[in-house]
């Protein structure tokens, strides 16, 4: 059993694991760093081996938890700072964060939190490596969009880091891509477009999603199943193929639309582009807002129509105050699909509808522009704002439905 820590230092265990596990995580540092400082990567790991033991023992021996883990830090970060500068100093504090956290973490048996007490050595075994490797698909999908960040800030036209970054030096850093972002008219055209056509396609979304959704979900509407596969059928065919559709499509509706209501091709060429944004949009509205009916109690229509409630009084004072954050949820994800979208906007559209990911598109086929870089994160920055509020949302949802406490 592990020693249980109640405030005083611990008593360390030299046959157990803490020390050989935490030598090998310092190991592990030691090769990036022996790499990065061309100290080799032998050398490196047997370093990074040493100090990682020899923290662990003075963790466990010595220290209290709090203290240790700042004293591990501040050391690391030293050690960082003397190999490789201010880039050295940062990775030596990630570094000892985790090489802090690590000892203790295994030393307090804190790997077993979770778990019940009678779970077997395999079992706690399968649940650390379970979870350590949902956490390296976790970084292998967040890394990518993170290493854009950095680099739209680079003071140089390149797609890469510079040397004066990699030092941290402030010189290497410029705000002037994002200036560009913001004052050049070949991107600020892209941009109100795209805030024209994501608004209006996402209302079309959200209100025949949620007809629908509302619909199916009464027990009496036969073939429910194949109704519902074909409405969400955009979400499974391949995006290039229903891009194809829509040009035949909506190119005639288009010569229609011109010869017989007399459009101009401008409206028309916006009009084409948010109905076929919106046909995207409306399988996440349906399957939020059924999600959300899941759980409602339909003897509360039922109550209001018996007290004289009209359907449509119905609907709006009693179905949706209750459904409304899966509404608001399924036209977030539309607004975000159309926003983002890029494959039919160049088959449906023309020049006059370019959109901002048409204009990255571009800009990386033509010009490689870095500005893409800056709109890349601010495209990040908003997305994340909207999947929080996402998530916020289905919490509401879940204690309005009493699934979760309040």
């Amino acid at each position: 059993m592990a020693t249980v820590y109640n405030g005083e230092v611990p008593t360390p265990s030299l046959m157990g694991f803490t020390i050989p596990l935490t030598a090998a995580l310092g190991g592990f540092f030691g090769l990036i760093a022996g790499q990065s400082t061309g100290l080799g990567g032998l050398l490196g790991i047997a370093s990074g081996a040493v100090a990682g033991a020899v923290i662990a023992y003075v963790l466990i021996s010595f220290l209290s938890y709090k203290i240790g883990r700042l004293a591990t830090i501040i050391v690391v970060g030293l050690i960082g700072v003397s190999l490789g500068g201010p880039l050295g100093l940062v990775v030596g504090l990630s570094a000892g964060a985790i090489l802090g956290w690590c000892a203790y973490w295994l030393h307090l048996g804190r790997y077993r939190a979770s778990l019940p007490p009678y779970a077997t050595s395999g079992q706690v075994l399968w649940h650390n490596t379970f979870k350590f490797i949902c956490g390296c698909i976790f970084f292998f999908l967040i890394a990518p969009i993170i290493t854009i960040i950095p680099l739209s800030f680079n003071a140089q036209d390149f797609f890469t880091f510079t040397p004066e970054m990699l030092a941290l030096d402030p010189a290497g850093y410029s705000l002037k891509h994002y200036q560009d972002f913001f004052t050049n008219d070949d991107w600020l055209r892209p941009m109100k477009n795209s805030l024209i056509i994501a608004p209006f396609a996402t209302i079309i979304s959200v209100s025949l999603g949620t007809l629908a959704a509302i619909g199916l979900s009464q027990s009496h509407v036969p073939f429910r199943r194949a109704i519902m596969a074909i409405l969400i059928s955009p979400m499974i065919v391949p995006l290039i193929i229903s891009a194809t559709g829509m040009f035949f499509f909506y190119s005639q509706m288009g010569l229609w639309m011109e010869e017989y209501l007399n459009l101009s091709k401008s409206l028309t060429g916006y009009i084409k582009v948010i109905l076929a944004h919106a046909a995207l949009g409306i399988p996440f509205v349906i399957i939020t807002v059924t999600a959300t009916l899941v759980g409602f109690d339909n003897s509360l229509t039922r109550a209001a129509a018996n007290m004289g409630a009209t359907p449509t009084v119905t609907f709006f004072k009693v179905q949706m105050p209750l459904i409304l954050p899966g509404v608001i949820s399924g036209a977030l994800f539309a607004f975000i699909t159309s926003f983002d979208e890029v494959v039919v906007v160049l088959f449906v559209g023309a020049a006059a509808q370019k959109t901002l990911p048409w204009q990255m598109f571009t800009g990386l086929r033509e010009q490689i522009s870095p500005t893409i870089l800056a709109v890349a994160t601010i495209l990040v920055i908003v997305s994340i704002g909207l999947l929080a509020t996402v998530e916020l949302l289905r919490r509401r949802s879940e204690r309005l439905r009493g699934l979760s406490p309040n």
